[in-house]
């Protein structure tokens, strides 16, 4: 461009000096300057889809990144879920023994209280079975007892 922009200069010059200057050769260096205008437009539009191209790019692989990221957390809040689920059925476990546990016990005092008050009518079955007979001898041998 600067090459052009030189002849310009230099046919511009002539043409100030030389009255019988043909301006039809500025027609060739025109041509040359649009020839040159139109190469730098279509670099230009190629640079900017290479750098469309580039943040298309950039952009594919934030987004990569970020999925990356996120599997990552989600994996990670999986195994957090798992491992709460298996404390929680750690813990319903030992609470089901527990009860188990507290409910065994329980019947055992039951049988332990039942067959303790068996005992306790049994002897008092006995004991009053034994006054009456006491008091039937008594009654019978025409003796009172001294209570």
């Amino acid at each position: 461009m600067e090459a052009l922009l030189y002849q310009f200069t230099l046919l511009s010059n002539q043409a100030c000096q030389d009255k019988n200057y043909d301006p039809s050769s500025t027609d060739d260096l025109m041509k040359l300057f649009e020839i040159e205008a139109y190469k730098s437009w279509v670099a230009m539009e190629l640079e900017q889809e290479m750098e469309v191209k580039e943040a298309e790019v950039a952009v594919q692989q934030a987004e990569d990144y970020l999925d990356s990221d996120m599997e990552s957390a989600m994996d990670e809040f999986r195994r957090f879920e798992e491992e709460m689920e298996r404390m929680a059925m750690s813990e319903l476990e030992s609470l089901e023994r527990t009860a188990e546990s507290a409910r065994k016990m329980g019947n055992l005092l039951e049988k332990a209280a039942t067959f303790a008050s068996k005992k306790y009518m049994e002897a008092a079955l006995n004991s009053a079975t034994a006054s009456m007979k006491t008091a039937w001898k008594g009654l019978s041998s025409k003796k009172v007892h001294p209570s």
